[in-house]
């Protein structure tokens, strides 16, 4: 008798299914639990970047100088030209810098940066105390206290700048672009903070100056011990990290506007002090990000599936220094996992338009001049020796020398311009104005990253473009001694130097190598404190020339438009110089940029 297939005794599949679903939830949970390790440390680490904004906002304290100077040119009873030495002395810092890398070396981070915050509280407290008329010190010991405020700065921008380095390696450019931004706002802020204690004495810079970089380093000391170990990020999570780039940027310039609107507003002690909470608040947003990364990783991991981002027409990643590698990888045998085509693939990706333009620039008048000795391709290391024999080298450095320098120098000088045209109760004001300017102009560099897929130029060709407002508007301040031509002109030289003290690392960088930037960005900084030398001494021979006639003060003053018209047309030749500077920088570089943006288009779609 043949058994029916129905009554057969069915075979007991319920333990292995259970196996499988134990094994699949144990999988699972071992997915939840590496998901929320990596989403713990991916807070940490825009914690660490939300700690260097901090930083840098409350310790580019070398652009409230003219706020105080007066006050301290007159307790010294010094001349102009021993006013002009001090705030040499802030900018001769940059000439030691480099110390704080070697001091990295040998201690952790965390002391660097309250050696940095120690040197500015003595630095600065000194000087209050000097100002205050408690103690009374020789002008030598001065000098040397301005000179130790000056270092500090140094200090601090250099644990900003390893932070950075270390925790974003993938957007190094936009984290350093963020930060150094936000150096740019700092006398706005003070001027906020002091409007808001004592709106009356501008000694009291000093002292915010001395204490609050202290009291911020203290504040930024928890997540910089707690910085989460560096693990490779999936070119997705590189993409991620700029969408979150891009909301800070969003949030950097909400701050840019509301410390340009409201940074110098006086009406009254309590207005003041809510004014100054605000901007404390927008420094304080940016601290939702860990919630956002969060928020995110939840969002990706259980609604974003159907949704993609591909169709993006930013270019947020793979900029500067990442870039850089990828184009050395093949020659410098980098562990960055990048490649570069061969110089055969780079060659027919170029067009039979480009090869013409270029027939005809060698065949022009200016071929010499443009192509001897002319940078092959971006990225190759350049040591110290070699950098000194490239004529591109000392294109960058006198069109830095005779830009962004001038600029600095300018915002030293502002206390003594706006006193002479009899403006002296616009100071803060003007302070204010090109500490923003300044600020939006440092975003501003980060520009060219972001809209590269749609207009592409050589970043030379954009310093070129930077320098153009210094020129126009020294030459408006030469022509009137408004007011309004005054903050027209402090807008403009604000907006152009942030430019440029933003782009110079990545510029550098792609000239002359990213390994070397280190030493290369500090030899190029060189022009700071002898252009600071230079052109303020220029400015105080000026002044002193044109002050009043027998005055029995010891501290001089000049009033009227002369005191500085002579200033401000050498100044203006003297950019004209350097816009001329980086012209022949951008046809001497434009053709390795445009080779390299090639490769880059090249290589995307063969990757893709």
């Amino acid at each position: 008798m043949i058994q029916s297939t129905a009554s057969l005794p069915l075979p007991n599949t319920s333990y292995r299914e259970n196996k499988k679903e134990k094994a699949k939830r144990s999988e699972d949970l071992g997915t939840i639990s590496y998901d929320l390790k990596e989403m713990a440390g991916q807070s940490r680490k825009w914690m660490i970047l939300v700690a260097t904004i901090w930083i840098q906002a409350f310790t580019g304290t070398n652009f409230d100088f003219s706020t105080y100077s007066s006050d301290l040119k007159s307790v010294l009873g010094i001349s102009q030209v021993q006013l002009n030495y001090l705030a040499v002395a802030s900018d001769l810092g940059k000439v030691f810098g480099w110390s704080s890398g070697l001091a990295l070396l040998y201690f952790p981070l965390w002391t660097v940066l309250f050696a940095a915050a120690i040197m500015g509280f003595v630095g600065y407290g000194v000087q209050w105390l000097v100002i205050t008329n408690v103690v009374s010190l020789p002008y030598i010991l001065v000098f040397l206290c301005c000179l130790l405020a000056g270092l500090s700065i140094c200090w601090f921008n250099t644990v900003c700048f390893v932070l950075c380095i270390r925790n974003f390696p993938a957007n190094r450019s936009l984290a350093l672009s963020l930060t150094v931004s936000f150096n740019g706002v700092s006398a706005a802020l003070y001027t906020l903070a002091y409007n808001a204690i004592n709106p009356i004495s501008t000694q009291l810079y000093l002292l915010l100056n001395a204490l609050i970089p202290l009291i911020v380093s203290f504040a930024a000391l928890i997540p910089i011990l707690r910085q989460p170990p560096l693990e490779p990020l999936p070119p997705d999570g590189v993409r991620r990290d700029s969408l979150m780039f891009l909301l800070l940027n969003i949030l950097a310039v909400l701050n840019g506007v509301y410390l340009l609107l409201f940074g110098s507003k006086t009406s009254d002690v309590t207005s003041a002090r809510l004014l100054f909470g605000g901007s404390i608040l927008l420094l304080i947003l940016p601290l939702c990000l860990p919630g956002l990364v969060y928020a995110r990783n939840w969002y990706l991991h259980n609604v974003h599936s159907s949704f993609r981002l591909e169709g993006s027409g930013f270019i947020l990643v793979d900029v500067d220094e990442l870039e850089i590698h990828k184009g050395m990888a093949t020659r410098e045998a980098s562990l960055e996992g990048y490649q570069l085509l061969n110089d055969d693939v780079v060659r027919s990706a170029i067009t039979p338009d480009q090869k013409s333009f270029i027939e005809d620039d060698n065949g022009s008048c200016c071929s010499k001049l443009i192509t001897r000795n002319q940078l092959g391709m971006l990225g190759e290391e350049h040591p110290l020796y070699l950098l000194l024999c490239r004529s591109d080298f000392w294109l960058y450095y006198v069109a830095y020398f005779c830009g962004g320098t001038i600029g600095l120098v300018y915002s030293n000088n502002l206390g003594q311009i706006a006193q002479s045209l009899g403006q002296s109760s616009e100071t803060t004001t003007l302070v204010t104005l090109y500490s923003s300017f300044s600020f939006f102009g440092r975003l501003l560099s980060a520009t060219p990253d972001y809209i590269r897929a749609k207009f592409y130029f050589a970043r030379t060709g954009w310093l070129t473009v930077a320098l153009l407002p210094t020129t126009i508007a020294l030459f408006l301040l030469a022509s009137s001694g408004s007011l309004s031509a005054l903050q027209a002109g402090t807008a403009l030289i604000g907006l152009s130097s942030g430019f440029i003290f933003a782009a110079a690392v990545s510029i550098t960088s792609e000239l002359f190598g990213p390994n070397s930037v280190g030493v290369n960005h500090n030899i190029l900084i060189t022009n700071i404190p002898i252009g600071s030398l230079v052109y303020g001494f220029l400015a105080a021979l000026v002044y002193e020339s044109h002050s009043m006639a027998g005055s029995k003060t010891e501290s001089v003053i000049c009033m009227g438009r002369d005191c500085y018209f002579l200033t401000f047309v050498w100044w203006g030749c003297l950019s004209v110089i350097g816009l001329a500077s980086s012209i022949v920088l951008f046809l001497r570089t434009r053709r390795a940029y445009q080779r390299f943006e090639q490769d880059r288009i090249t290589s995307s779609m063969l990757y893709s």
